[in-house]
């Protein structure tokens, strides 16, 4: 096998790389990764460049890869190492940059040692992970963070060395229901009455949504989407990141793929909200208004999200990182995955024994949260 990195998606063929399982989940669709870099989302203003790595086979096949890059800060992970790049500065030590395997701004588990189906998983893998730690070194980067891993992955990345974290999220599961009041039909009386009143208030206030696909939209639609995703930032901190011709081409390329929810008052939009089909799994990934409305956010992210997975056969949604509000909408706490090695020993192994004892309370807090879901007990 022959191992090899890169400082661009554009060294691989669409096609090539989607055969390692881009076609399933869209985050990591050849498309949707190149489409970043094409129009200004990744590079050094951000803080993220580009370094896939790539494993073939004599002849050139690509038997696996890895969606890598060199990052300059901590923005867009939403695995928070803050605390960690601090106590490198107090201690006089670079923390970045650093290497991470993961999709650039993209809360969503998923995949990261990408084997072409048919090869041999644990040896091209294993030629992966290792490739990935000696980048890292031979560069005196100060370590390797792999974000949002399978499970299956993060059982392999500890066996390497590297330490495992776990964090918490909330998915729906598509238990086969025919529409969504077969749903709210697992739910105790009074929390199904509060979802109702929800979606009743929305229709009340004359609000109508529309669900389209990416290639559906026009481009008047996709600025509007997009002012609405400038918005969220707008009333809160950090920075817009997804710029329009990002948009734009992630809805010719992926097409059917992208699901966009739009709300309409009084004949003009007033929100929206950009998910990802793909592989069984939809993907909530943007969400913005310019003017408030009661429970518009939870009616265009969460439920016209479950509407859709029910109507199309789809078994999970994920909606995104954080939020404990969504457990009592039915969304489930799921565990969700990291790996890290750092370059600096003593660091190493001092984050070593917190994540030790950091990882028994998170499993019980994440079992915990199983009490707020809002399904009746017999059921």
């Amino acid at each position: 096998m022959q191992v090899s990195v890169h400082e661009s998606l554009s060294a691989f063929g669409a096609e090539e790389w989607n055969a390692l399982g881009g076609d399933a989940n869209p985050c990591l669709s050849h498309e949707f990764l190149i489409a970043l870099e094409r129009h200004g989302c990744l590079g050094e203003r951000h803080g993220w460049l580009p370094r896939p790595f790539a494993v073939r086979a004599p002849g050139g096949r690509l038997l696996g890869a890895a969606p890598a890059y060199l990052k300059y800060n901590s923005y867009g992970e939403f695995v928070f190492d803050w605390a960690w790049a601090d106590a490198y500065q107090r201690h006089g030590l670079e923390y970045y940059p650093k290497l991470i395997v993961a999709v650039p701004y993209t809360p969503a588990p998923g995949r990261r040692l990408l084997v072409a189906p048919g090869e041999d998983f644990e040896a091209v893998a294993s030629a992966l992970q290792q490739a990935v730690g000696e980048y890292a070194r031979a560069r005196n980067l100060s370590g390797v963070h792999w974000l949002f891993t399978t499970d299956e992955e993060i059982d392999l990345l500890s066996a390497g060395g590297l330490l495992r974290r776990m964090g918490c999220q909330y998915h729906w599961h598509n238990e086969g229901y025919a529409d969504f009041e077969a749903f709210l039909g697992r739910f105790a009386s009074r929390k199904r009455k509060k979802l109702r009143r929800e979606r009743r208030r929305v229709a009340e206030q004359g609000i109508s949504l529309r669900t389209l696909h990416g290639h559906e939209l026009s481009a008047t639609e996709w600025q509007v989407l997009h002012d609405f995703y400038l918005a969220t930032y707008e009333r809160k901190w950090g920075f817009p990141t997804l710029t329009l011709g990002f948009f734009r081409e992630i809805g010719r390329t992926l097409g059917a793929r992208v699901v966009v929810v739009l709300a309409y008052f009084e004949g003009r939009a007033v929100a929206g909200a950009l998910m990802l089909a793909g592989g069984g799994t939809l993907y909530g990934r943007v969400w913005g208004c310019r003017e408030q409305f009661h429970s518009l956010h939870f009616e265009t992210c969460y439920y016209r999200g479950i509407d859709y997975c029910i109507e199309h056969g789809l078994e999970r949604f994920q909606p995104g990182a954080q939020g404990e509000h969504k457990i009592s909408r039915g969304f489930r706490p799921v565990p969700t995955w990291s790996a890290h090695w750092l370059a600096e020993p003593a660091f190493h192994d001092a984050v070593g024994r917190y994540l030790a004892e950091e990882l028994p309370m998170m499993r019980e807090q994440c079992e915990q949260l199983h009490e707020l879901l809002p399904f009746r007990r017999d059921g």
